[in-house]
């Protein structure tokens, strides 16, 4: 879809509070804001596309997208999602602006969650918006970057590698084979993966299945033995490590 300017309700305002419903299945096709967007759900999960990979983003998580950048939204489950819009004018006022310049995703603290919530109430003034969004902003720069986070290879022999990868995700076609189906050898897979993602190929394609993973354990259609066996993992035990290692908690916690 091509990339379009959103319209953003309530311009009028440099802070824009924007709370949405949407089912699963629901699709927010490519498009940039003239605002920051702070991006966040209740419950639900949700996939955030931009030129510089995906991030995976349930109810813990949030996403900072700042202005004009290219992004898209897959709703993977049904979705209460909060959207926070504001101004440069007021961010280069209230805030050391140039923490805020790139695409991040963070985990979201209690505090971070309640001030987020807060600004949503339906009789907030203006004077408590602002000042509930400098504490949550000041919350947000101090944030730990979250795991779930999948950066996309610039290199078009790596991009490749990384599409057909995500095309099936359920493949257990060896390294050397979708090198070889990229027109490319693995070696120059492996230095383009390290450098372009900061990852290996093996550490991007665990992150890979354990974002699919998400996917499937939201929807509750499958056990957990169910998802390690169709991601290609050989046990539960061995699944449930590399989530834990991405996620920071095991499946059955998630």
């Amino acid at each position: 879809m091509p990339k379009d300017i959103a319209k953003t309700p309530n311009l009028k305002s440099e802070i824009i509070i924007h709370p949405r419903t949407y089912k699963r299945g629901h699709q927010i096709g490519s498009h940039v804001h003239a605002q920051a967007q702070f991006l966040y759900s209740i419950s639900g999960l949700m996939n955030v596309t931009t030129p510089a990979g995906r991030f995976f983003v349930p109810p813990q998580r949030a996403v900072w997208i700042p202005t004009n950048i290219e992004h898209s939204v897959d709703v993977i489950t049904d979705i209460e999602m909060r959207s926070v819009y504001i101004e440069p004018s007021w961010l280069k006022r209230h805030t050391n602006y140039s923490k805020l310049n790139q695409v991040y995703l963070i985990e979201v603290s209690a505090l971070l969650r309640e001030l987020i919530l807060a600004t949503h109430q339906q009789k907030a003034s203006k004077e408590k918006i602002n000042l509930l969004m400098t504490l949550a902003l000041l919350e947000l720069t101090g944030a730990e970057d979250a795991s779930t986070f999948l950066p996309m290879p610039i290199d078009a022999r790596a991009k490749k590698v990384a599409e057909l990868m995500l095309g099936d995700i359920h493949s257990m076609k060896d390294f050397e084979q979708l090198s070889f189906e990229a027109s490319t050898s693995s070696r120059t897979i492996t230095r383009l993966f390290t450098k372009e993602t900061k990852m290996s190929f093996r550490e991007w394609r665990q992150r890979a299945r354990i974002m699919n993973a998400l996917e499937l354990l939201e929807n509750k259609k499958l056990s957990i033995k169910q998802v390690a066996m169709s991601l290609g993992f050989s046990s539960t035990a061995s699944f449930a490590h590399a989530f834990k290692e991405v996620m920071g908690m095991t499946p059955t916690e998630f």
